[in-house]
């Protein structure tokens, strides 16, 4: 168990390390900053440590062995960078555009995600197998969708130089017509 907790608290500080060199570029350093801090929340850390197995989240490997999280259900409600976050089937939009910001976020977060768990595997292509992986069971706006693979195929294509705030935006604004 010690050497799970060393770890994964290594694996965390990785990733938060990483989102928040990416969201300096992408002009949003206090989000990267604060980015993921309910991680360290007890719900979280411990159920994280339990399971941890170092290739991939250990909440997926919780839901796998339980059948659900309850540190995941903790972190989304938290994060506003997890779709899962805006999602409202009472609502009458449950799927609403979510801000730029978060966006960036998220963007951020799932390459940092990719680079972290893929390792030396890693490539600019990895975010987008994984969204092309999980795209149809994303309970997203589907003009978010459409901006993530955008986004993550020009990451591919031509790498993070395309990082930066003023081309995501006009990617943004493309798929969703909004300035938010």
């Amino acid at each position: 168990m010690k050497f799970k907790f060393f770890r994964h608290l290594h694996t965390l500080n990785k990733h938060r390390w990483e989102v928040f060199r990416l969201c300096c570029k992408v002009g949003i350093p206090f989000q990267g900053l604060v980015h993921d801090l309910s991680k360290f929340s007890y719900t979280e850390f411990s159920e994280s440590v339990k399971y941890y197995v170092g290739n991939r989240s250990p909440l997926a490997e919780c839901k796998r062995q339980m059948g659900y999280s309850p540190a995941w259900l903790h972190h989304f409600g938290r994060n506003k960078h997890h779709y899962e976050y805006w999602y409202d089937y009472r609502a009458p939009i449950q799927m609403p555009i979510i801000p730029f910001k978060y966006m960036l976020e998220m963007v951020c977060d799932r390459i940092s995600a990719s680079k972290t768990y893929k390792k030396k595997d890693y490539t600019n292509s990895s975010p987008l197998e994984y969204l092309m992986y999980e795209r149809d069971r994303m309970v997203l706006n589907d003009k978010l969708k459409d901006f993530l693979e955008e986004v993550f195929t020009e990451l591919a294509d031509k790498g993070e130089k395309i990082l930066n705030r003023k081309h995501l935006r006009e990617l943004y604004q493309k798929h969703t017509g909004s300035i938010k």
